[in-house]
């Protein structure tokens, strides 16, 4: 069975120097026609209906971005995040391209997915916009998995930034798991270990020291996301997929290779073929570097479609930080 993949690069949602650009997704424009294609099919995306938005975000909330949007070009941040006249139509293709993956899975069309979209959405409350996300996108196809008879499933976010939209979204949601790895001191200055102690062991939240990179990742991925999956036991995986967790990214500063990124892409697949029936749905956040981002999806298709996976550029050059105890005491924290 082939790996579902979507892309939608929303070209006219840009605004002048502004780092989240239609050039991050530029390498990948030729992606449907390389080698993996007999792995891959390729979707058809249409836009999320406004009814789909409201599972996750207010209606006060939809409504005003949407008159922003026919406003625009403008900031409507500190981040800063802006729109322009096509943003609102963007931001629900970006968020109907995520629904489309995650139903051929569900549907049982394909064992797993990757939506390959912009604008991101992992920032993105419930009652607004912020972060450059404008919807929500894990968390609107999370919820349509939770309407359509998934009764637990994991969001694992390995962006450089936490996910305060996506952990704001399920923080009393207890069918939902939520794990995110982040760099610690930057935007948006939330995701602290203690942060949500209502839901130890559901909501995990593993702030990093900068140059945490493929060995602090594999710590991570055997001695944090494993055990969450086995005493959360989840029937599908969500995936936040930001490569601006490179050691390369210009606005973050951690430390993972396409290496490192091909093997916790391959972690999670392996969890999703113990526990979700192989069912992991992976959805593009940030990756500010385009080679960065284009070599970020082929180390995680390579691990979606099993295909050979050969790293483009090597692992980071920068001496990493012990990581150790902090992995104790969340372990210890969460009662892993």
């Amino acid at each position: 069975m082939k790996t579902a993949c979507l892309l939608v690069p929303s070209p006219a949602h840009v605004y002048p120097g502004h780092p989240e650009e239609p050039g991050r997704l530029a390498l990948l424009e030729g992606l449907p026609g390389k080698s993996q294609a007999d792995s891959i099919t390729w979707l058809e995306t249409a836009p999320a209906s406004k009814e789909e938005i409201a599972r996750v975000h207010t209606r006060q909330m939809i409504d005003g971005l949407e008159a922003a949007c026919r406003q625009g070009p403008d900031i409507i941040d500190y981040a800063p995040t802006y729109v322009t006249r096509s943003s609102f139509q963007d931001a629900l293709t970006a968020a109907g391209g995520t629904v489309a993956c995650t139903q051929a899975v569900l549907q049982g069309q394909t064992r797993n997915a990757f939506a390959i979209v912009r604008p991101p959405g992992h920032h993105a409350e419930p009652d607004r916009a912020m972060g450059f996300c404008l919807f929500n996108n894990v968390a609107i196809a999370a919820r349509l998995a939770l309407e359509n008879g998934i009764q637990r499933l994991l969001v694992v976010d390995f962006d450089a930034h936490h996910g305060n939209g996506t952990q704001a979204a399920f923080r009393d949601e207890e069918r939902v798991a939520y794990l995110s790895t982040h760099q610690e001191y930057i935007y948006p200055g939330s995701g602290r270990m203690e942060e949500a102690p209502h839901a130890r062991g559901r909501i995990v939240n593993l702030p990093l020291p900068a140059r945490s990179g493929d060995a602090a990742f594999a710590t991570i991925a055997s001695q944090v996301i494993a055990p969450l999956a086995a005493k959360f036991r989840p029937e599908m995986i969500f995936v936040s997929a930001g490569f601006d967790s490179h050691w390369d990214d210009p606005l973050t500063a951690l430390g993972l290779s396409p290496a490192g990124y091909h093997a916790l892409a391959e972690s999670l697949v392996q969890l999703a073929g113990q526990y979700c029936r192989d069912r992991v749905v992976f959805v593009l956040e940030g990756g500010y570097r385009p080679a960065n981002v284009a070599s970020g999806v082929g180390a995680c298709l390579g691990a979606l479609t099993g295909a050979d996976f050969s790293p483009t550029d090597g692992p980071s050059p920068y001496p990493e930080p012990d990581i150790r105890a902090r992995v104790d005491a969340l372990r210890k924290w969460h009662g892993f």
